[in-house]
């Protein structure tokens, strides 16, 4: 047994001051007293039941005390070791979020599109450590490698255009990925790249960071978003809103090489159900499991103290309304 607050234990000497001084005041200095020639009559007569008893009460009330301040120092113990299985996979989503993302060839556009179905993914990989990179004409990182699912969601949900300068800068977005993945020591690192663009902008070039990404191991699985041929886009007109048709250009061939060169696969996403199938396909890829030992299980042994402190004072509480009504 151990226990969580090991320095509350000093309150302990709490009670051993109170009995110090139930000895020296209850007894030494109030005990009745009475001077006659000779002892032998109440030698003799032994001592009452009361006389014993009147001490329970405060020898009820000190445990109680000890009690509580042991398990408000929160005890525990350990005697066992769980087994737990986990994937060990890293995961960086980057995402392109240059101002063609709002076309709305996906519902109820690519942006918003690849977030609600990147939050579906993270949902389904409790185990793994993800980050999120974003990129236009920049890149920067948006949430570093995290288990916590929650602040996960919520940055991918934040992520928007026009936040940095526009373009595609497919180099630099990979190499702001690999950087926040290189130290790791995940037994699977895996990035997933995603863009509607050819790269136009950064001073990273695309090739040059898959080969960065391939020697630190790093698999890079990318993904082309856009509809065959033209998509709707929002236009804004002297005379307001517009949708206007915009010719979808991808770099597949890019995507392909910087796949392949890493042992990752190139896929292309045409609508919402292509891509929710992508993100499961890879879900299935990425299943490197393993067993490994989790922390020791932990057994709280607050309860267990708190009650029999609560047994101490009902007896005190009982044995004092006993005492009163003895003769």
């Amino acid at each position: 047994m151990f226990f969580e607050y090991p320095k509350l234990l000093f309150l302990l000497v709490v009670p051993l001051l109170l009995v110090l001084r139930y000895v020296w005041v209850e007894i030494k200095e109030r005990r009745p007293h009475l001077r006659v020639s000779a002892s032998a009559p109440w030698k003799a007569g032994g001592r009452s039941v009361l006389e014993i008893v009147r001490h329970l009460p405060f020898a009820l009330r000190t445990a109680a005390l000890c009690l509580l301040i042991v398990a408000i120092a929160r005890p525990r113990s350990s005697s066992e070791m769980e087994k737990i299985d986990t994937e060990g996979i890293d995961i960086i989503l980057t995402m392109d979020v240059s101002t063609s993302m709002l076309a709305m060839d996906f519902k109820p556009n690519r942006l918003n599109a690849a977030k609600d179905i990147a939050v579906e993914f993270i949902s389904q990989r409790p185990s793994d450590r993800m980050g999120i990179v974003v990129f236009a004409g920049e890149s920067y990182t948006q949430c570093p490698l995290t288990t916590d699912r929650a602040t996960l969601i919520n940055l991918m949900q934040d992520v928007q255009t026009d936040l940095i300068e526009d373009g595609t800068a497919i180099g630099n977005g990979l190499a702001t990925a690999v950087a926040r993945m290189k130290d790791s020591d995940a037994k699977s690192r895996v990035i997933i790249l995603l863009t509607d663009g050819v790269n136009n902008r950064g001073t990273v070039a695309p090739q040059t960071a898959a080969e960065i990404a391939k020697t630190y191991g790093i698999r890079v699985y990318t993904i082309g978003v856009g509809a065959n041929g033209e998509a709707p886009y929002p236009v804004l007109t002297p005379w307001g809103n517009d949708v206007q048709n915009i010719k979808v250009e991808i770099d597949e061939e890019l995507l392909k090489s910087i796949a392949d060169m890493t042992g990752g696969k190139y896929f292309r996403a045409t609508d919402n159900t292509k891509l929710s199938e992508i993100y499961s396909e890879i879900n299935r890829m990425e299943k490197t499991r393993t067993t490994v030992d989790s922390f020791p299980v932990y057994k709280e042994l607050f309860p267990t103290y708190a009650l029999w402190a609560l047994v101490c004072l009902l007896l005190e509480v009982l044995l004092t309304a006993l005492i009163r009504k003895m003769p």
